[in-house]
């Protein structure tokens, strides 16, 4: 699911380029993770990092869809009435039962053509 997820935000980023990925196992998403005040072998969610903070589960998974301008009303609503603990074991739910619901698949090439500048890599 996590790789449906990335190849979906990177066809549908209105300004492409304002999310990049990082695989959490690599060099420079242990680092992000250090930097973000993570333990760099901590991999068990999504890590929305930005230049003030770090948000995980469902707070990154919102944000990014603020950030695609397709949550912004769900999103109010939901951190405003949904308590996060709520909210955090429905992406649980959903996370740990991943290939069931999208299956397994790869993920889009980093070199793929037009691409490459949305995948960090290599030291930060």
């Amino acid at each position: 699911m996590c790789n449906f997820w990335v190849d979906w935000v990177l066809d549908n980023d209105p300004a492409p380029g304002k999310l990049r990925f990082a695989a959490l196992q690599s060099t420079m998403g242990r680092a992000l993770l250090e930097r973000s005040g993570r333990r760099p072998d901590d991999i068990s969610s999504i890590v929305l990092v930005t230049p003030d903070r770090a948000l995980l589960k469902s707070d990154a998974v919102l944000e990014i869809g603020k950030t695609l301008s397709l949550t912004t009303p769900i999103s109010a609503l939901v951190k405003g009435v949904v308590p996060r603990a709520v909210a955090d074991a429905a992406y649980d739910a959903v996370a740990n039962n991943r290939y069931n619901i999208a299956g397994k698949r790869s993920y889009r090439d980093a070199g793929a053509p037009g691409y490459a500048d949305r995948f960090l890599t290599g030291e930060p």
